[in-house]
């Protein structure tokens, strides 16, 4: 377990997850839309072409080595090279480019995800999109964004019934099969349903913009940090059943439990 979280190791943290997020940000936008060539990391969720880039490697890379300088101790869980152990009890989770399709097409929605978390999920995380500037943070009583127009509270919008909803998840084929067939459940009663949108989808529950994000076949370092950011700014983010999802697989992100309840209730019956 690690040291009670003091409001210095609070803040000690905070800079921590700041300092990785501008470590990363270089790394990633010196080979955006430059044409940078991907390799098949093998069939992703779905059987899908799942790319990974040198820039995820090298951003990867430049906060596992400031980790090394600034939490030693700490252990640390990214994509593209695994674990670490530590003996704090807490672990950075990254996922140095989510949506490493969309940054190899050139579209602005990938993003960087840092989150620390303890033996219970996160506890502070990061959404930053390096090419347009705006970066969202979730946790010890913080929710905030900064980007183009300054620094503003993240908050939720306010509830809705489902039929004036709108849903973001990546995929259109969402998942396995009966997983599909659950979401089209949801998507059909709802009033807008968008694509494509990868991690920037959680911080747009989290700045009011959209109601729900509901995918699959997420890996921890997808979902820490979108919970995290989530959650501070009074939104929920379980699985499927409304168990907690810090471990992956069906993430669910609701702005309001009403909205989530009636998700649910659709997403409901698979295995």
């Amino acid at each position: 377990m690690h040291d009670p979280l003091t409001s210095d190791l609070q803040a000690e943290l905070i800079r921590t997850a700041h300092a990785l997020a501008d470590a990363a940000r270089p790394e990633t936008l010196k080979h955006f839309r430059t044409g940078i060539l991907s390799d098949d990391k093998g069939p992703g969720p779905g059987g899908r072409f799942d790319p990974v880039t040198e820039a995820d490697r090298a951003a990867e890379r430049a906060m596992r080595d400031l980790l090394a300088q600034l939490r030693p101790d700490d252990a640390i869980l990214g994509e593209e090279y695994g674990r670490k152990a530590g003996t704090t009890g807490l672990t950075w989770v990254l996922d140095p480019i989510d949506g490493t399709r969309g940054y190899i097409s050139g579209t602005p929605t990938w993003g960087v995800l840092i989150s620390v978390a303890d033996d219970a999920g996160p506890i502070f995380g990061i959404i930053d999109q390096p090419y347009i500037g705006e970066r969202f943070e979730g946790g010890f009583g913080r929710a905030l964004v900064t980007g183009p127009r300054g620094a503003a509270p993240l908050r939720v919008g306010r509830d809705r019934p489902l039929s004036e909803a709108t849903i973001l998840t990546t995929f259109p084929e969402i998942g396995t099969a009966a997983e599909y067939s659950a979401f089209r459940r949801v998507a059909d009663r709802a009033r807008l349903v968008r694509y494509g949108m990868d991690c920037y989808g959680y911080a747009l529950v989290a700045a009011g913009q959209v109601d729900l994000v509901i995918e699959a076949g997420l890996q921890p370092y997808d979902v820490q940090a979108p919970i995290a950011v989530v959650t501070a700014a009074g939104g929920i983010a379980t699985d499927w059943e409304g168990r907690p999802a810090h471990e992956g697989g069906r993430l669910l992100a609701a702005v309001s439990p009403a909205i989530h309840a009636a998700a649910m209730e659709l997403l409901a019956g698979i295995s």
